[in-house]
């Protein structure tokens, strides 16, 4: 069964060797990080991710991390649910100091407020489909039929509106560090409490591995923070299971990598 909220098992020793897995990209890893413990609803180990990188990078980047840790885990709500991230974000706000904080009717660095209230519709949902094409390159289009014949067009809908006015928003993470946080939020999830007999989301995990190396992501880096969403899952216990399990804590096949 998936642990209880708690308080976090991520250590010192796993946060440095997850900091200092071989071929992540610069910047990457507590963004992968927080996504994974988001999605697993253990927010409070995303205080002691931002706490360990301050400790590491220094009091100067204590804002430049900050905006890229919201930002994965405002993105992450597309992958995971909005009330996941709700708990991340609030367990990160009470290790923010006052002075770092986004308070209502201050600016973003996002610029969503622009995006909603002062852009027409028409241009960011053009961004969000230029965004969607490039991700899954040559298929998007049958992907993004699939979605408006799932039996209901909202389905389309929503995925068009979630592209344009979250995940294809660049201000603060770039295309390729949007795909960590994809691949990141989609690599822990079990449905086996359910008594799956497969990973359900292992094809829209297919989809954003490819995706990463369709937004400039080398094969190595994809591999990388996809083992390192792999550990953090590990440490709070998930793991292989058998064909013929009647329930469990983890994937029933090989998780999807490149």
């Amino acid at each position: 069964m998936p642990p209880k909220l708690g308080p976090s098992v991520i250590t010192p020793t796993v946060l440095a060797n997850l900091r200092n897995y071989p071929n992540l990209p610069s910047h990457c890893w507590y963004l992968v990080a927080a996504t994974t413990l988001a999605v697993l609803n253990q927010p409070h180990g995303i205080r002691d991710i931002y706490r360990y990188e301050i400790d590491q990078s220094g009091d100067d980047d204590r804002l430049f991390v900050l905006r890229r840790m919201r930002e994965a885990l405002i993105k992450a709500s597309a992958i995971g649910g909005m009330p996941k991230s709700i708990n991340a974000l609030l367990s990160l706000k009470e290790v923010t100091p006052p002075e770092l904080l986004e308070e209502p009717g201050t600016s973003s660095a996002t610029g969503r407020n622009r995006d909603i209230y002062n852009t027409p519709p028409s241009g960011i949902m053009g961004r969000g489909q230029t965004f969607f094409d490039k991700l899954y390159g040559n298929i998007s289009r049958r992907i993004m039929g699939q979605l408006d014949r799932s039996g209901t067009q909202d389905l389309g809908l929503a995925a068009r509106l979630v592209y344009g006015y979250f995940l294809s928003n660049m201000k603060v993470l770039s295309a390729t560090e949007t795909s960590w946080v994809l691949i990141a939020g989609l690599v822990p999830q079990d449905l086996t409490a359910c008594l799956s007999f497969e990973n359900l989301v292992n094809p829209q995990l297919k989809g954003h591995l490819r995706g990463a190396l369709n937004n400039g992501a080398t094969v190595e880096q994809v591999r990388a923070v996809r083992a390192i969403t792999v550990m953090i899952c590990e440490e709070y216990g998930m793991k292989m299971l058998a064909e013929d399990a009647v329930g469990g804590w983890g994937w029933r096949e090989e998780v999807a990598n490149v």
